[in-house]
């Protein structure tokens, strides 16, 4: 009787290893190192909101001019989004990620000198370059890092710094711009995200993906290693010792293989027909749910005023809305692991179709606050569904391209809001403008039920 050696298993490659990892105080640091850059971008989209009311006081400004005021950022932000995106993809996501912080923390710094309204537009434009570039580059960076088993959650508690950047901004809004030059004061603290960027350009590993494509494999393992170390040995995802340098390096050139393999075979863009209906639905998530949130939650303090709330309460209205955003992202993060990410993101849709509807008929404090508490709940959990699914639909060559490329047109949307919402509310009042919100979010529902499932898969 011939005894016939077993075949070795080809040693798993890199990525495998990471997926195959528990979350480590790697992924931790990684996680909250990305999302402090996060909650500084949310700060300053959430501030225009507050500081409207007070630039329109110095100024004497139209409602038109803070349409203007509020649309030219999201101008920056679209081509910030693309070009962000594209970049990251050829020289790197965490190059790209500290380079829009640096960007956009300048520009709002020196917000807070502007002499005239023309000149604050031209800095809001400069802020959204960085501000667009930065999230569709974070989350890619988040989910190419994450267990495949953990990732949407990951990404889901990614997002949910927005609403610590929100909460913040809200703070500020009610604590600093009601007095004296207050709105500057707050500009100023822009520059927070310039110098944060020092600490992610040091501290934050380069994505493993990247690395290999454009054939750095030592830095890549080194990286690797670093995540199976704070894993402990017996976490090793291959079953191997850390020190087993052998089978590493046989890991390491069939992932290089398996890169240039697909780096000739992958399509080029978001268009090629594999992936043709997924965009389609995916741009269209993304405009409906731009455009439903950027033309409801940057004019409710404006709105509360106009409806004869003093400024101070309608600002302490918008922080009590903007604290319900956590228990949204908590939700969302549970159930994209659990029912997936299609269903979580339709459901959250949903909530926020029939939320918008009841803020839009509501009359007392009450009524205003429990709606939009609701509205805001449901949103947000939404945008943590939307962030995760989106990383997860294209391959690691035109990941961060596809994503930005999704972001870009949906800042289209965010670009239209500020201006629509104001002539609907003005000409029609409260009621048919959050039946325009609603509707949005509406064809954002439908659009995701059309999103490819990938919940538990690895990335491609």
């Amino acid at each position: 009787m011939t005894v016939r050696p077993t075949p070795l298993s080809a040693p798993a490659s890199r990525t495998e290893r990471l997926d195959r990892l528990p979350f480590t105080a790697r992924h931790r640091s990684m996680l909250v190192g990305s999302g402090v850059g996060w909650a500084l971008d949310a700060m300053d989209v959430g501030l225009i909101s507050f500081l409207m009311v007070a630039v329109k006081k110095e100024w004497g400004l139209t409602t038109g001019d803070l349409s203007v005021l509020a649309s030219i950022g999201f101008v920056g932000m679209a081509i910030g989004a693309g070009v962000g995106g594209a970049l990251a993809d050829r020289i790197g996501r965490r190059t790209v990620f500290a380079g829009t912080l640096v960007v956009y923390g300048i520009a709002t710094g020196l917000s807070a000198l502007a002499p005239s309204f023309l000149v604050l537009c031209a800095l809001r434009f400069v802020v959204g370059l960085g501000l667009g570039a930065e999230l569709p580059v974070a989350s890619t960076l988040v989910s190419e890092f994450a267990p495949k088993r953990l990732r949407g959650r990951m990404v889901v508690a990614l997002e949910s710094f927005w609403a610590l950047g929100w909460l913040l901004a809200a703070v500020i809004g009610f604590t600093i711009v009601p007095h004296d030059n207050g709105w500057r004061w707050a500009m100023a603290l822009g520059l927070v995200p310039a110098l944060y960027a020092i600490h992610v350009r040091r501290g934050l590993p380069e994505s493993v993906r990247f690395l290999e494509k454009v054939g750095r494999d030592d830095d890549a393992e080194r990286i690797v290693r670093s995540f199976e170390a704070a894993a402990g040995p017996a976490q090793r995802s291959d079953g191997a010792h850390l020190d087993d340098a052998a089978d590493t390096h046989a890991g390491a050139q069939g992932t290089t293989v398996d890169v240039e393999t697909t780096r000739t075979s992958e399509p080029a863009s978001p268009f090629s027909a594999p992936y043709r209906t997924r965009t389609a639905a995916l741009w269209a998530t993304w405009f409906g749910v731009n455009f439903a949130y950027y033309g409801a939650f940057l004019w409710i303090p404006t709105f509360l005023v106009a409806n004869g709330f003093p400024v101070a309460k309608s600002f302490g209205f918008t922080l009590v809305i903007t604290i319900a955003q956590l228990p949204g992202y908590a939700v969302a993060a549970v159930c994209v692991e659990k029912i997936g990410r299609r269903p979580t993101l339709a459901l959250f849709l949903a909530g926020s179709t029939v939320s918008a509807l009841l803020f839009g008929q509501a009359t007392s404090e009450t009524t205003i606050m429990a709606a939009g508490c609701a509205l805001s709940f449901f949103n947000l959990g939404a945008w943590g569904a939307l962030y995760a699914i989106t990383p997860e639909i294209y391959p690691t060559l035109m990941r961060a391209g596809g994503a930005g490329g999704a972001t870009a047109f949906g800042r289209i949307a965010s670009i239209v809001a500020p201006l629509v919402v104001p002539w609907v509310f003005t000409h029609h009042g409260e009621g048919w403008t959050f039946g325009v919100i609603a509707a949005a979010f509406a064809v954002a529902t439908l659009a995701a039920l059309a999103l490819p499932e990938r919940r538990g898969q690895a990335l491609d």
